[in-house]
C-alpha cells in the first residue's frame, strides 16, 4: 500500500483495497480507492521496495560512471551506478555500498546523502536514494552478477555535463545526481 500522506486541499485518496496482479521483482497492483467526492476508483501502480545510486567522486573531482545496455531502450547507457533495495526493509546505504564495489570496484571512504525523489509518482512508489562517494580506493575489480556486463568509464565532471546538456545522458537519477552535484560545486564558489 502506498504510505499515506498528509491530506492536502482535500484531494487525499483513500486506500479500500489491494489487488496485486502480478508478483515479481516488483509487483504491479490494481487497487481500489475512496476519492474525495466518496466514490471508487482504481488505482494501478508498481509497487517498489526502492532504490540507490551513488555519483562516485576520485579525489581529483572527476567521475565513475558505469555503461550498460538496457533492454527497454535498446541502448547501451552512461549511469551513474545503482541498484534496486532487495525489500521494503534493506538498508539504503548498505545497498549503496554494495552496488558501488559490484559496479565499479571501488570502496569509499565517505558516503554522504545527495537527494531522494519519486522518479515516476504516477505510476511507482519508488523512492530512489543518491549518494555521493570520496575517497575511493580500488576499481580494480568489478564483483558482477551473472547477467551483469557494465563498462566502468570515469570522465572529469564538466565533460559529463556537456554530455547531460548535447542529450548523450538520459538516464533520469545520473541527470539529477549531475544537477544536484552542479548545484553543491556552485555553492561552494
Amino acid at each position: 500500500m502506498p504510505k499515506k500522506g498528509t491530506a492536502h486541499a482535500g484531494l487525499k485518496e483513500n486506500f479500500h483495497k489491494k489487488r496485486v496482479v502480478y508478483s515479481g521483482t516488483v509487483d504491479f497492483r490494481a487497487d481500489t480507492v475512496l476519492l474525495p467526492n466518496g466514490k471508487k476508483a482504481t488505482r494501478a501502480f508498481m509497487s517498489h521496495p526502492g532504490a540507490v545510486a551513488v555519483l562516485p567522486v576520485l579525489d581529483d573531482g572527476r567521475i565513475v560512471f558505469v555503461r550498460q545496455y538496457r533492454y527497454p531502450v535498446a541502448e547501451a547507457t552512461l549511469e551513474i551506478p545503482a541498484g534496486k533495495l532487495n525489500s521494503a526493509s534493506d538498508k539504503p546505504l548498505g545497498r549503496v555500498k554494495a552496488e558501488l564495489k559490484e559496479e565499479t570496484g571501488y570502496a569509499a571512504a565517505s558516503i554522504k546523502p545527495l537527494i531522494s525523489f519519486w522518479p515516476t509518482t504516477a505510476f511507482s512508489n519508488e523512492v530512489l536514494h543518491i549518494y555521493t562517494a570520496s575517497g575511493l580506493r580500488g576499481g580494480t575489480h568489478q564483483d558482477l552478477d551473472d547477467d551483469e556486463f557494465v563498462n566502468v568509464e570515469i570522465m572529469a565532471f564538466e565533460q559529463a555535463w556537456g554530455l547531460l546538456k548535447k542529450g548523450v545522458i538520459k538516464d533520469a537519477k545520473t541527470i539529477i545526481a549531475l544537477q544536484a552535484w552542479k548545484i553543491k560545486l556552485l555553492e561552494k564558489q
